[in-house]
């Protein structure tokens, strides 16, 4: 068994067995965004939704690890943190960076994760595997820019924001890279993939295809969990037979979790159970707003 191997026996996103044992806990200090994605709709001071993007309160580094450390103290199952949002942690890097190299420190023993859109990967893989994160999710919902085109509204990079093929095509080209650089640094890389009726649905095998051959170790199909004031709020979220045979066709090809419970950016505990970061933090929360895109 490599060390991989052996780590992703304790993550709960990684492993279906592990998720009945072991625990995680979402840090969500990033908010700002570089990609707008057609189902997304991001929000802070947020306690009634349980789905990606939304969170009861962002957190400073120093916050993000002194509720680290609590839940640490107060959750001896707990194995893996995460930054996974509510925006994209590597489009704010240097909180996401701060966080991990304090949570490396204070926390040598405990698994590393972190989940992106892919778009800055290439420039920051290196100074995650240095850190020790050990297992990335990045989230490819198509291969060709023609159907990401229908599911992206806009990229930005840098000073450039790009919409259509041309967004689609510069953010595919940096996820393969980005996954090809995690992967030769010995990164356990994980595919989500949000699969949305009419646009992708018929597009899952070919991610599939892709991602495994950028050297990715395990695919997540997602149901579009429709989102009031989004551009696919009225499409409906594809029935369970539609997912099994999907997840059927795709594993085919690459391994595929089928215990995904969308988390929360501050989720906390085991998979399924609805904790959140809030229960080990103080203090009031702030002010409800709503985060648009690139934290603007």
């Amino acid at each position: 068994m490599t060390i991989a191997q052996a780590d992703s026996a304790r993550h709960p996103c990684f492993n279906a067995e592990a998720h009945r044992s072991f625990g995680r806990a979402h840090l969500p200090v990033a908010a700002g965004c570089n990609v707008q994605c057609g189902f997304c709709d991001r929000r802070y001071s947020c306690v009634n939704e349980s789905r990606p993007g939304v969170t009861a309160r962002l957190l400073e580094p120093e916050e993000a690890l002194e509720a680290a450390l609590r839940a640490v103290k107060q959750m001896p199952h707990l194995s893996v943190i995460g930054i996974a949002g509510p925006g994209d942690p590597l489009a704010d890097a240097g909180r996401t960076l701060h966080t991990l190299e304090a949570l490396r420190k204070a926390l040598p023993h405990i698994l590393l994760c972190l989940s992106t859109n892919g778009l800055a990967l290439p420039l920051h893989a290196a100074a995650l595997s240095s850190l020790g994160v050990g297992h990335v999710t990045v989230t490819v919902n198509a291969v060709d820019p023609s159907i990401g085109a229908d599911i992206y509204t806009w990229v930005s990079d840098g000073a450039r924001r790009l919409t259509g093929t041309d967004a689609t095509a510069l953010l595919l080209e940096r996820q393969e890279e980005g996954i090809r650089r995690l992967k030769a640094a010995g990164v356990t890389v994980k595919i989500n993939s949000v699969v949305i009726p009419g646009i992708n649905d018929r597009h899952v095998q070919a991610v599939a295809q892709a991602v495994s051959s950028w050297g990715a170790d395990l695919m997540n199909c997602i149901p579009l969990l429709p989102v009031q004031g989004t551009r696919f709020a009225r499409t409906p979220s594809p029935d369970p037979q539609m997912m099994r045979r999907l997840r059927d066709e795709a594993a085919i090809l690459i391994p595929q979790m089928r215990h995904c419970t969308r988390c929360r950016a501050d989720a906390l505990g085991l998979l399924g159970e609805e904790g959140q970061l809030e229960d080990v933090c103080h203090g009031p929360l702030p002010a409800h707003r709503k985060l648009h895109a690139c934290g603007q």
